[in-house]
Formats: C-alpha cells, structure tokens, sequence
C-alpha cells in the first residue's frame, strides 16, 4: 500500500503544482513576483504551493 498511496500522492502534487504554476503565470503581476512564487514552488513543493494558495492576493 505503501508505494502505492506515495505515487499517487506524488502525482495529486505534481498536478496542483503545474496548475498553481500555470495560473502563475497568466497572472498579471509583475515578471519578479512570478519568478519568485514559481521557484518557491519547484524548490518546496508543498509548502510554497500551500503558500501560494493562502499568502498571494486574490484577483476578482
């Protein structure tokens, strides 16, 4: 079960982090805060997609 639920689970990360990336960006902000969220999250991919999520602003 082991090597199974950690495959899995790795992949569920790899697709959140290449749409948070994608979104990224599309986004209008500046060329400096996309290169910064986006080597955040390749270097932590948990943590700088979970930072991403709750710290970048919200766009309506």
């Amino acid at each position: 079960m082991g090597i199974e639920f950690g495959g899995l689970l790795g992949l569920i990360i790899l697709v959140l982090d290449v749409w948070a990336i994608l979104k990224i960006s599309q986004s209008s902000r500046s060329n400096e805060n996309k290169v910064i969220w986006i080597v955040v999250i390749l270097i932590l991919p948990i943590i700088g997609l979970l930072l991403w999520l709750f710290l970048s602003e919200k766009r309506a």
